[in-house]
């Protein structure tokens, strides 16, 4: 047998060698991506801090679930918080909240495991439909691969758990019309039903996969399409009227009214660009198979779920959207060019004989070569370290964000794309203990942009910014009370990574506070803005700005150290729109304790000497 093998390896046609080859390293590429993957996701859930923006506030809505408690609220009232997802990702991880409280760890695990539970199910549907165990593997590995799902994966938000329960209900669903037997056939559709009514409540962009179920069950068998889809509205309108009586309508206000955004063209088409140069040889494949259904074959439930899930990435230009809005189409792109490729191999087209021969001889080298080609198309890896920079050396590649992060993305960049992917390093953790230290030591409730601060300070979390500003823009927020507790200075400190809030509330802050110092953490620059001085001086200040003639001076003390107060002024004359004069600022007094700068406005120029004064500042305006 041994001799046998050997003579039947040396007469193998170089064809056949050469798609043995390109199957091996579409494989170990795959798998490659696979261990990167892995290593980024450990490096995540290890992270004691928000990574991507609004992590945090998902915790806080799990803790809230945990506690009881709805996180669907109004928004003008202390804290002025409120959720825009819906629950069931949160309900998920209730159990870990009792046993761990607040922590990132459980819910980027469960993201991250969602991830593996979809490509599972990827590789089931080839396997299943086409019984070809290699390609259903490479499939599986593929969504895994792609750049956005290695961005969201790991992350402590429902996007992915979302795509998780979508692609295990069209598992489920897309064979249970065919089935003969009456009592399977109704447990399998109403199982997958249900699977699909979880990944409407995780995250409200299923609604593409929905409409993809009920067009390709309408198609099967109309009556029963429209019995299953009344009983499926039935339940889902309930639970949403529910949950809108249980929340006082703060569940239409905060799910749905605050998710009508301003549309960017221009972001969408730059992702989708974008998306197509990732994922084409991908997308070549299930393309030319959808046509194949839609000419030849019988449409499936794979190819309308693939066609409506592309048709839902138009929603990523959505502000606040983004890359997650193609997940859904990634792993509908897996399936579909799997169950291709799997089918090329297997000749099993309905095809002329010569045709379907011809096909299934190139699909040894084809369909590997397509794999290796998607796998070198969405390289991404750390650039520094012990392995990843020897290897990122090797290969000639370089950090794609500079200084900033040490991380390569073939993706590049366009709007809307997440400038994430590297491991966070252990300065970022130190640093962002020393932010928690400044809000446990505020004397107050601290306004932070980014929630992991307070929580791990045990201080409440105030405001979700992006929904604030959400709800101000579709004219559905008033923040006239944290505008007024802003201005009356009622938080210890205010902490800014992007100043994601509604004009008027930065506009408050700009007033009431100013920015004492910046820490870096993950790339980014986390402002801790310190009260200024109170309202009565400020507007003191601001009228002598307004007020003030050629030859007149005026005097005032205010309620903030020397040094505290040298950064307020610096900050408030660039608030009032007034610009420093070149040169150095004097030293004045006896010993040089005083500070004397110049500012103009037009062709108004005044001076200010800030002196100090005991516990206090005096400050002196000439002009």
């Amino acid at each position: 047998m041994a001799t046998g093998g050997t003579a039947s390896a040396r007469h193998r046609s170089p064809w056949a060698v050469t798609g043995w080859l390109l199957t091996g390293l579409a494989f170990a590429l795959l798998v490659g991506h696979l261990l990167i993957y892995v290593h980024y996701a450990v490096g995540l859930i290890r992270f004691p801090f928000d990574y991507d923006q609004g992590e945090g506030f998902e915790l806080v809505d799990t803790i809230l679930f945990s506690q009881g408690e709805w996180p669907y609220r109004s928004n003008e009232t202390y804290p002025f918080y409120a959720s825009n997802y819906p629950p069931l990702f949160h309900v998920i991880l209730v159990p870990f909240a009792w046993v761990f409280g607040p922590a990132y760890w459980y819910g980027r695990l469960a993201g991250f495991v969602g991830t593996l539970i979809t490509a599972a199910a990827i590789g089931l549907i080839v396997s299943r439909e086409e019984r070809h165990r290699g390609v259903a593997t490479l499939a599986g590995l593929a969504f895994l691969a792609s750049n956005y799902v290695y961005h969201i994966g790991p992350l402590f938000r429902q996007h992915m758990t979302m795509v998780m329960f979508e692609t295990l209900a069209v598992a489920v669903l897309a064979q249970a019309p065919s089935i003969r037997n009456t009592g399977r056939r109704r447990w399998a559709l109403a199982g997958g039903l249900l699977l699909l009514l979880a990944a409407g409540y995780t995250k409200q962009h299923a609604v593409a996969t929905c409409a993809a179920v009920f067009v390709f069950l309408f198609l099967r068998n109309p009556r029963r399409a429209v019995i299953w889809g009344a009983g499926f509205a039935v339940v889902a309108g309930g639970l949403f009227l529910w949950i809108d009586w249980a929340t006082g309508g703060a569940w239409w206000t905060n799910v749905i009214a605050a998710n009508v955004n301003d549309y960017y063209l221009a972001q969408f088409a730059g992702l989708f660009r974008q998306w197509l140069r990732l994922h084409g040889a991908l997308i070549l494949v299930a393309a030319l198979f959808a046509l194949y259904e839609l000419y030849v074959a019988r449409l499936s439930l794979y190819t309308i779920w693939w066609v409506m899930a592309v048709a839902s990435t138009i929603l990523a230009g959505k502000w606040g959207a983004g890359d997650s809005y193609f997940t859904t189409a990634i792993a509908a792109t897996c399936a579909l060019s799997g169950l291709a490729a799997a089918r090329a191999l297997r000749g099993a087209w309905a095809l002329p004989g010569g045709a379907r021969a011809a096909l299934k001889a190139a699909a040894g080298v084809v369909v590997p070569l397509v794999y290796v080609w998607y796998a070198l198309s969405v390289v991404k890896m750390p650039t520094e370290g012990r392995f990843f920079g020897w290897l990122s050396d090797a290969l000639g590649l370089e950090s794609t964000y500079g200084d900033r992060y040490a991380f390569y993305d073939a993706a590049g960049w366009t709007q809307g794309y997440a400038s994430i992917g590297h491991v966070p390093t252990q300065a970022d953790v130190d640093n962002g203990w020393r932010i928690v230290d400044l809000v446990r030591a505020a004397d107050g409730p601290v306004m932070s942009e980014e929630a992991a601060f307070s929580l791990h300070a045990d201080k409440d979390v105030i405001t979700n910014p992006t929904q604030l500003k959400n709800l101000y823009e579709n004219g559905l927020y008033d923040p006239a009370t944290l505008v007024a507790a802003l201005r009356a200075q009622e938080f210890a400190a205010v902490i800014f990574r992007a100043q994601f809030y509604p004009p008027p509330v930065l506009d408050a802050v700009y007033e009431a506070y100013y920015p004492a110092e910046a820490i870096p953490m993950n790339g980014f620059s986390y402002e801790i803005w310190r009260p200024g001085p109170p309202a009565d001086q400020r507007a003191a200040f601001a009228a002598s700005l307004a007020e003030l003639q050629p030859g007149e001076t005026r005097a005032m003390v205010l309620a903030l150290p020397f040094d505290s107060a040298l950064n307020w002024r610096q900050h408030a004359m660039t608030h009032h729109q007034w610009q420093a004069v070149r040169g150095k600022p004097q030293l004045l007094g006896e010993g040089g304790e005083c500070m004397v700068s110049a500012y103009s406005q037009g062709q108004r120029v005044i001076t200010i000497e800030v002196c100090p004064a005991g516990t206090e500042t005096r400050l002196t305006l000439s002009r």
